[in-house]
């Protein structure tokens, strides 16, 4: 692994996470969108705070009322976040 913070498709390739996994996290950040940390797996969380202030698009996509955009707009966060272990 690097030794700085791995994305969650970094983590999918090393077979840290697994595909059920990153959907579990979708599921949870949609469940709870006042969280700043959502677990993906094995001791890896994800921060989305970061992702967010950075990705306008994905931002927005938590205040629409467009269920389909905003589960994919969650989801590319996620793909893009930085895991920390914890």
């Amino acid at each position: 692994m690097a030794k700085e913070p791995a994305t969650a498709p970094e983590l999918r390739k090393a077979a840290e996470v697994s595909d059920q996994d990153i959907d579990a996290t979708v599921h949870a950040v949609l469940a709870d969108l006042a969280s700043e940390s959502y677990p993906l797996a094995k001791g890896w969380t994800l921060n989305l705070v970061e992702t967010l202030r950075a990705n306008t698009r994905a931002a927005e996509a938590l205040t629409t009322d467009k269920p389909v955009w905003k589960r994919h707009m969650v989801r590319t966060a996620i793909l893009l976040a930085q895991s920390v272990t914890g």
